[in-house]
């Protein structure tokens, strides 16, 4: 019945926005979830304030979305030569440039509004600093090898601010969580940014994935030890018991299993490993979630 209210025109539009959001590719909100929950859990020392649990799972979907945004804007001239990313609107011009840019700018107000409303001033103060971080990476492909640190940055902004709204400061422990998911994003977009290697050194976009070279398995795994290995100093200074170590065992495994599913670097199989990182960043939240109880 409602769909009978819209007209086709309309709901095609409406398509074309989800598409652009990423409404049907989840992935990259959990990713930014899973740490953003260990923020929250760890700075309460158990179940946080539901009201920032709330403020925080519904910005980090609306930042997500901003940041798919504002992406595809600064990629529109390059996604048509990638086969991946060759029907997105923007690159397919079902969507104009200015459309994106005010859904980037829209979604980025809603969100910065729930910090406003619902958190404290440093908080509030932290939120520009993320702001200026989801603007600037898409654009950091084009002037450096290594846009993937920048979004290290941008997806591990949530945990400093999330800390603060629970706490009232951030500790050393924040920032020992920072860095763990700076180096765990570097890991996972790697992977990602090998499927589409090949189309990027055609069209000039640099990438870790194209600078580590031969070796970007390698430092994959160098990159994911280092991740289980900061997160582990978090366990001892957080005195957190075995249910935490056992969701570290199961990521450790997890992080062997995409090796594996990256082995030949066939597209496929390093996607497969891309997404294989939700259940990764799953394990240790449960973990946490258990030994928090």
């Amino acid at each position: 019945m409602a769909s009978e209210l819209v007209s086709p025109a309309m709901q095609t539009r409406a398509r074309d926005y989800a598409h652009l959001l990423r409404l049907d590719r989840p992935i990259g909100s959990v990713l930014l979830l899973w740490p953003t929950y260990w923020a929250l859990w760890l700075a309460a020392d158990g179940i946080p304030a539901l009201g920032n649990l709330v403020v925080f799972t519904l910005g980090v979907f609306l930042m997500r979305a901003a940041g798919c945004a504002i992406n595809d804007f600064a990629d529109r001239k390059v996604d048509g030569h990638v086969k991946r990313t060759k029907d997105r609107p923007l690159a397919s011009g079902r969507v104009k440039p200015v459309e994106a840019v005010g859904l980037f700018a829209g979604l980025s107000l809603v969100a910065f509004l729930l910090v406003v409303l619902f958190t404290n001033a440093l908080t509030l103060y932290l939120s520009f600093g993320g702001l200026l971080l989801a603007f600037i990476y898409p654009f950091m492909k084009r002037y450096t090898h290594l846009p993937q640190l920048f979004l290290g940055a941008a997806f591990s902004w949530a945990i400093p601010m999330a800390w603060a709204a629970e706490s009232g400061d951030i500790s050393r422990l924040a920032w020992l969580l920072f860095t763990a998911n700076v180096l765990w994003t570097v890991a996972y977009d790697t992977l990602y940014a090998m499927v589409d290697r090949d189309d990027d050194l055609k069209i000039g976009v640099k990438s870790t994935a194209i600078l580590f070279g031969d070796a970007d398995r390698a430092i994959i795994g160098g990159l994911q030890a280092m991740v289980v290995l900061v997160l582990a100093v978090v366990g001892l200074q957080a005195k957190l018991g075995l249910a935490f170590y056992l969701g570290l065992v199961a990521m450790a495994c997890l992080f062997l299993y995409q090796q594996h599913l990256a082995r030949n670097r066939e597209r496929d199989g390093c996607f497969k490993a891309f997404l294989n990182n939700n259940w990764a960043g799953m394990v240790v939240f449960l973990g946490l979630f258990i030994d928090r109880l």
